[in-house]
């Protein structure tokens, strides 16, 4: 085994068990791991990598993984960064799921997120700040910048946000140019093991954004038609809070309810497909899109947009957080530290905001 795709299990390992916090949290640990600490790749680089996964439908830091896997150890790593990243959030959901489904209701694990929200937060601002000064390359991605950030602060879809940054760049900076994106449907019917998996394929084919948009697509396909409750939909968007990996993972919980073991594999199998697809597809494009003037605009205006996506995230976690003294101390000693020490592990600021959580939960 090369020493490329031992460093490749041994990040996204830890990174499946410690990356709590949704999307934006695991991107900004991703960036710690392999930016700051690993130095695999600059800033500019990771902003490219970033960028082409937010064009493209399904869970972003899934793909992130799996993208930064290729960067690093080729198809071999595609494959273990996505797998490793995934599997662990799988494996605590599947068990839950069984819990849930013998006892009906969820483990009491409030002190224990209580503290990482704010510590999370932390982890994102030390990832915003240099991939904004990194994407920023002149005054007019400033003003592009600013407006992303204003539309997503207002509620404007980020895929709107991505695009449209995209589009007012290279329009104003190269011409008119149109950009196409096809999004493959699927018609599911019945509720077999097929067609849970055609669900949730369909889902994870043409869903774009952050994972928390998932619940809107489950609702509309299974709520509404009566295959799944709305308490156990809010109590699959827990389990996906309070899991680490992607939010997407949620997806076993839902189709355990639906049909045992086999429904939570057909679930996770579909949702998951096709991240890996895309992925193996685009990684061939971007290195090529650098080489257009036109598409290497798109994807800065893009780069920046999805830094302010980001920044918007953070600013609405802060909102949502830290609403306490207790949760201000952990945010602002969390921050103290990756101020102190820039190189220091994520996933040990996650342990920290954990037990502090914990230990002030009870004040």
């Amino acid at each position: 085994m090369s020493k490329s795709l031992k460093e490749v299990i041994e990040v996204f390992t830890r990174l499946g068990i410690t990356a709590f916090g949704g999307p934006a949290a695991h991107i900004a640990m991703m960036r710690q791991e392999v930016v700051n600490r690993r130095r695999w790749m600059d800033d500019a680089e990771f902003l490219d990598l970033l960028g082409a996964t937010n064009l493209i439908p399904g869970p972003n830091s899934t793909e992130m993984a799996i993208h930064l896997g290729k960067h690093r150890a080729g198809w071999k790593g595609l494959l273990m960064a996505g797998l490793l990243f995934i599997v662990p959030a799988v494996l605590i959901t599947g068990v839950i799921a069984w819990l849930y489904k013998e006892y009906s209701s969820l483990p009491q694990v409030q002190p224990f997120i209580y503290g990482i929200k704010p510590a999370i937060i932390a982890v994102i601002l030390f990832a915003v700040i240099p991939l904004a000064k990194a994407s920023v390359k002149n005054n007019l991605l400033a003003v592009i910048a600013v407006i992303a950030v204003v539309a997503a602060l207002l509620g404007v879809h980020e895929i709107i946000v991505l695009f449209g940054a995209g589009a007012l760049y290279a329009a104003l900076t190269y011409g008119k140019d149109r950009l196409m994106l096809l999004q493959p449907l699927l018609i599911a019917a019945t509720l077999s093991e097929t067609q849970i998996f055609l669900i949730f394929l369909k889902i994870g084919a043409i869903l774009y954004g952050s994972g928390y948009v998932l619940f809107a697509f489950i609702e509309s396909e299974l709520v509404d038609k009566g295959f799944l409750t709305t308490q156990q939909l809010a109590d699959a968007i827990a389990v996906g809070q309070f899991t680490p990996g992607p939010v997407f993972s949620s997806v076993t919980f839902i189709g355990y309810q639906l049909k045992g073991l086999s429904g939570a594999l057909a679930a996770t199998a579909g949702v998951f497909l096709p991240s890996f697809i895309f992925v193996a597809l685009i990684s061939r494009i971007v290195p090529k899109i650098r080489t257009s003037k036109l598409f290497a605009a798109f994807l800065d205006a893009v780069n920046v947009a999805s830094v302010a996506v980001i920044a918007s995230v953070c600013w609405q976690m802060g909102r949502e957080s830290i609403v306490s003294w207790q949760a201000a101390v952990i945010f602002i000693v969390s921050a103290i530290l990756f101020w102190r020490f820039p190189r220091i592990n994520s996933a040990l600021i996650v342990v920290f905001g954990s037990v502090a959580g914990w230990l002030l939960y009870m004040l």
